[in-house]
């Protein structure tokens, strides 16, 4: 959303500088002190959220398209400026509504998509060029991206003006999700598949989301999901030179996916210590000459792992918290968990509220004034050093062990999340650390309220339309687009052409996937 060009002001009527200059004597590294320049530390634009505030998402998706595609409506109409789409687990693993394998999960935990069909729903009348959509897939990822073109067609808007982000991060799976399906080197194939894609075709698209939210989730601590998010990208970007790409044709897209914690100032030093090191890493490491290259642009989501059961209402505390400090840290895009998450998804009351606290932020708290605010404090500066050391410590630990495949490959990364799981766990139980409600400040307490069910009926509902869809398609081209499916992957070739050909004649998402894992077979942790 743009800002009107105005004057910064306080009700003191004290003038509010773009940015302040004069970083603590203290810090020892030698940091660019000027926003919008290399090496970014500051953040990645010159005047921030003066001149434009980062784009308001809120998580969602849940039953059938006909019931997000409402709920989206409804955000929007609220101020919600950006969709951020949720999938079922059928949809995350390849797996359709009617396969056993999944029976009970339809509609749980995000919104279920079998078919093209499905697609075209869930964006009824919610016109895709004046819309920026970011979809949480992976394993799935090039197949829903492919019918998110297949709609902008129908709908007759060119994939040229498309704007978005799909997540597409694997590796993050096989360390902390686990919703893979293939090898992970079939699975980094499809990546770069995608890469060279977007490249040619959505120029404007996010062509992945390099997650540490899920690892954080998991339990790792600050340093850990930087430098684990990193280690991931540099892979990433490996695999995609070794495939013809040059490094500035690709970098500029490539975004990243951060928690946000309640450590206001920890989680501040550490998103202006993410952004310091990837700018490095990409000029020094894979010589890149664009300035563009180098920017590390993140979306926030706010902590789901810190939400409580108990006295859910405290989490709207906890939520404000964690979204000032992805404000406070130069965030491009923010989403904030309902205070009901811990329960049950999001009721509309609950989704409000979440998107109401951003508003608030950007609109009422005044952080949003001046660029990088928190610059030149003692503490900041000192924790935005002391985590830059930590980072690079485990960054050349893992570059010495082969990579991110590698350390995915020998649990490294699992056994160090692992143990700072069970760290924290234990500093809770033995009240080394306070959450309040949980281990202090606990009242008996009748948890009441307005809470979300995804109704039973939507698997049968889901199940019928399925059938109806498959009963009305061409067969003759499904089974062709299949075959040719079947060929580019024989063939080694970029699968996105035959993956489109095969949505766009509303092949499913089992089908599709079906055809990869006779070809590729399914990864088991440990192999």
């Amino acid at each position: 959303m743009d800002k009107k060009d105005n004057n910064f002001k306080t009700s003191s009527d004290i003038k509010q500088p773009e940015f302040l200059n004069g970083l603590s004597p203290d810090s020892t590294i030698n940091k660019s002190i000027t926003p919008g320049e290399y090496p970014f530390l500051r953040g990645i634009h010159r005047q921030m959220y003066r001149k434009r505030l980062w784009t308001m998402r809120q998580y969602a998706g849940y039953g059938t398209a006909k019931s997000s595609n409402q709920r989206y409506k409804y955000l929007l109409a609220n101020g919600q400026t950006g969709l951020s789409v949720a999938f079922d687990l059928p949809t995350q693993i390849g797996y359709d509504s009617d396969d056993a394998h999944v029976e009970g999960e339809i509609g749980k935990t995000g919104v279920a998509i079998d078919t093209l069909a499905d697609m075209e729903t869930l964006f009824e009348g919610i016109p895709l060029d004046g819309v920026s959509t970011s979809m949480t897939i992976n394993s799935t990822a090039a197949i829903l991206l492919a019918m998110y073109v297949a709609v902008a067609k129908k709908q007759g808007v060119n994939p040229e003006k498309l704007r978005g982000t799909i997540q597409n991060d694997i590796l993050k799976e096989y360390i902390a999700r686990g919703t893979y399906i293939f090898p992970p080197e079939q699975s980094l194939k499809l990546i770069t598949d995608i890469f060279e894609f977007c490249k040619d075709n959505i120029p404007d698209w996010n062509m992945i989301s390099i997650s540490g939210y899920h690892i954080r989730e998991a339990g790792s601590t600050a340093a850990q999901e930087v430098a684990f998010t990193l280690a991931n990208a540099i892979c990433y970007v490996e695999q995609a030179l070794k495939a013809g790409l040059k490094i500035d044709e690709f970098a500029p897209k490539l975004s990243f996916f951060f928690n946000a914690h309640n450590d206001i100032f920890e989680e501040v030093a550490k998103f202006r210590a993410a952004r310091y090191i990837w700018a490095k890493i990409v000029r020094e490491k894979f010589h890149a000459q664009s300035d563009r290259s180098c920017m590390l642009r993140f979306h926030t989501q706010t902590a789901g792992s810190m939400l409580t059961a108990q006295q859910p209402e405290n989490n709207v505390t906890r939520v404000t918290i964690q979204a000032l400090a992805a404000v406070l840290g130069g965030t491009q895009s923010l989403h904030t968990n309902s205070f009901d998450e811990a329960l049950a998804l999001p009721s509309e009351k609950a989704a409000r509220i979440a998107l109401r606290t951003q508003q608030i932020i950007a609109y009422e708290s005044g952080v949003t004034a001046s660029v990088d605010p928190l610059a030149g404090s003692y503490y900041v500066e000192y924790l935005t050093d002391s985590l830059i050391e930590k980072i690079n410590q485990y960054l050349e630990k893992i570059e010495k062990m082969g990579g991110a495949l590698q350390a995915v490959k020998n649990g490294y990364f699992q056994h160090e999340i692992q143990e700072a799981a069970y760290e924290y766990q234990k500093s809770v139980e033995q009240k080394d650390k306070i959450v309040v409600g949980v281990n202090d400040f606990i009242i008996d307490e009748d948890i009441g309220g307005e809470i979300l069910h995804v109704d039973e009926t939507v698997q049968k509902d889901q199940i019928e339309n399925l059938k109806s869809i498959k009963r009305r398609r061409d067969n003759l081209k499904v089974t062709e687009a299949l075959k040719n499916l079947e060929l580019a992957v024989k063939d080694g070739v970029n699968l996105m052409p035959p993956i489109i050909e095969c949505v766009s004649c509303y092949c499913s998402i089992g089908e599709i996937c079906g055809i990869l894992r006779e070809l590729w077979g399914e990864y088991k942790e440990g192999n």
